[in-house]
């Protein structure tokens, strides 16, 4: 899923429209709409996928009869692959520029960069960028099973791999291991990294890698894990479904380690 991020969107390519509205994005049978409604924000150009340009603006008014509304996270399970790292980036350049009108040191209004995304103070110089929040997610193998929890905000039967924030001064591998200890009490091996993705819920960068079981009963952390247990990959559980890197890390953890077999 290539995102290409230039200055000015690529004249060769058609435009597509990211329309926000409140919560919620509208899609023209589950794709960003061609055309732009008559009433809408300015717009602001977000980059392409080698298909098409992608703008998103706020919708002012009423929405075509034909488009359908959905949530954020709808829309990113409901969009094609390709597209999904462009509503990623679209959510979280907007609620970027929502939640920094104004300097948090000095209270002055900010004012947006010409060259890129940045808002700086006129007043006392502080610069302020779009955030992301470095986090991992674990795949842990033991043997031919896979260990999986959830939750208590998860959906019912719903498990998927260890996941938490990095932080300040901590490296990644550092955080597989505490969040690893912290949320199930076992200890890992052989860690390695496997992929990334955007996740704007609300600006997530998430970092997969896998494991090996080491040593330690499985302990679930009181208030963030409800459940967790050892899964044979011939018997799991309900996972996370669509582009999320939940989905794609289990499915190659899985894989992984139905190739060791042969």
């Amino acid at each position: 899923m290539t995102l290409h991020l230039p200055a000015a969107a690529n004249p060769a390519l058609p435009t597509r429209w990211c329309l926000f509205d409140g919560q919620q994005v509208w899609l023209d049978a589950g794709a960003f709409p061609a055309q732009r409604p008559a009433h809408s924000s300015n717009p602001h150009f977000i980059g392409h996928n080698g298909q098409f340009n992608l703008f998103s603006a706020e919708l002012i008014g009423t929405a075509a009869p034909q488009w359908q509304a959905h949530t954020l996270r709808q829309a990113l399970q409901g969009l094609p692959a390709d597209a999904v790292p462009l509503l990623a980036r679209a959510a979280q350049l907007r609620r970027f520029e929502h939640s920094h009108r104004f300097c948090g040191a000095c209270a002055q209004p900010l004012q947006a960069h010409q060259h890129d995304h940045g808002r700086g103070c006129p007043s006392c110089g502080e610069l302020y960028y779009p955030r992301l929040s470095p986090a991992m997610m674990v795949a842990v193998t033991r043997g031919r099973e896979i260990l999986l929890a959830r939750g208590p905000h998860f959906s019912p039967g719903l498990y998927s791999a260890l996941a938490g924030f990095v932080e300040p001064g901590e490296t990644l591998e550092a955080c597989v291991e505490r969040e690893t200890a912290e949320e199930v009490g076992i200890r890992i091996r052989q860690l390695h990294y496997v992929g990334s993705q955007s996740w704007p819920f609300p600006h997530s960068l998430m970092l997969a890698f896998t494991a090996e079981y080491a040593a330690g009963e499985i302990t679930p952390q009181p208030g963030e894990i409800e459940a967790a247990d050892w899964f044979d990959i011939d018997h799991l559980p309900p996972t996370p479904a669509g582009h999320s890197i939940a989905h794609w890390l289990i499915k190659h953890a899985v894989e992984q380690l139905r190739r060791r077999e042969h």
